[in-house]
C-alpha cells in the first residue's frame, strides 16, 4: 500500500482555506498512487491559535468541515487522516479523524496526553481507548503528537493488532529527537509501521521541526521530509512486515508479570 504524508502548511489558515489545500494535495497524492493521505495535527485550523479561536472554530464530528473532507475523499478516491478541533457539547478536544476513500468516517481519536500550556489552555484530554480501522491490507490506529512519546500508547496499539500507527503531530523545536530517534524506536520495538506527520513553518511562539517520516518495523526510514512544506510517499509491504515480525519477537517475549508498576501511576523514586 502506498501512503502519502503532507507536511504543512507553512502558515495556519481558515478551515475553508485548509480544506481547499486538502483537496489539492489529495489529488496530487492520488495521482502519485497513494491510497491514504495523512496531514498534521490540527490541520484544519492551525495549532497555536489560542483558546478563543479554537472554541470558535471547533466542530462536531458530523460538522460541515468534516462533511467537506468526506466529499474530498470520495471525489479523489483516497482515504484521509488529519487533525481538527472537535466540539462535543461544551468540551473541545484535540482530535484526529480517518475517512475512507468512499467518504465515510472510519475512526476518530481524541488526544489523551496534553502537552504544555498550549494544549491545556485549548483542550480537554480524551479518555477513550483508541480504535483500530482497516486500510488496504493493514490494521491502523491513531495517536496524536505527544501521545506517541509515551511508549505504552504505541504498545497498546501493537497488542491490539495494529500494523500501522498514524500520528498527526505539531512537533516544535527543539525536539528533533522525537522524529529522528523515538519514531524509529517505536516502530522497531512494536513491529509496526509508523507514519509521523508534522507541521512546518512558524506559529508564534513555535517553530515546527518538520522531519515527517514513515518508518518501517525494522526501524529504517521509508520516507522522510526536510524542514519545509512537502508531500512524501512511502510503500508499505505486508510481506516485509510479516518477515520482520518472524525475526523480531518482542511482543511474544514480553513478561507482563514483571511490569505491574507501569500501571500503578507512581511517581519516580
Amino acid at each position: 500500500m502506498r501512503i502519502a504524508c503532507f507536511q504543512g502548511p507553512e502558515q495556519a489558515d481558515t478551515p475553508e482555506g485548509n480544506l481547499a489545500l486538502l483537496a489539492r494535495v489529495a489529488k496530487e497524492a492520488r495521482n502519485g498512487g497513494a491510497q491514504l493521505l495523512v496531514a498534521p495535527e490540527l490541520f484544519l485550523t492551525g495549532y497555536a491559535i489560542g483558546a478563543a479561536a479554537v472554541r470558535r472554530l471547533a466542530e462536531p464530528l458530523d460538522g460541515p468541515s468534516l462533511g467537506a473532507a468526506c466529499r474530498i475523499a470520495r471525489s479523489e478516491g483516497i482515504a484521509l487522516v488529519f487533525g481538527f478541533p472537535e466540539r462535543a457539547g461544551d468540551i473541545v478536544y484535540n482530535s484526529a479523524v480517518a475517512i475512507s476513500a468512499g467518504g465515510s468516517v472510519l475512526a476518530s481519536y481524541r488526544k489523551t496526553h496534553l502537552f504544555g500550556d498550549v494544549d491545556r489552555e485549548q483542550f480537554s484530554p480524551g479518555a477513550g481507548q483508541p480504535q483500530l480501522f482497516e486500510i488496504g491490507a493493514f490494521k491502523a490506529g491513531l495517536l496524536i503528537c505527544y501521545d506517541v512519546e509515551f511508549p505504552e500508547n504505541a504498545r497498546m496499539h501493537a497488542l491490539n493488532g495494529a500494523d500501522l500507527v498514524i500520528v498527526p503531530t505539531a512537533l516544535m523545536q527543539p525536539f528533533d529527537v522525537v522524529a529522528r530517534t523515538i519514531m524509529p524506536a517505536r516502530a522497531y520495538e512494536n513491529q509496526v509501521f509508523i507514519a509521523y506527520v508534522d507541521r512546518c513553518g512558524r506559529e508564534t511562539p513555535f517553530e515546527y521541526c518538520g522531519l515527517s517520516c514513515v518508518v518501517g518495523p525494522d526501524g529504517t526510514d521509508l520516507a522522510r521530509a526536510g524542514r519545509g512544506e512537502a508531500l512524501i510517499f512511502a510503500d508499505l509491504d505486508r510481506a516485509a512486515l510479516d518477515a520482520s515480525r518472524r525475526i523480531n519477537s518482542h511482543l511474544g517475549d514480553r513478561r507482563p508479570e514483571l511490569y505491574s508498576r507501569l500501571t500503578e501511576g507512581t511517581e519516580r523514586s
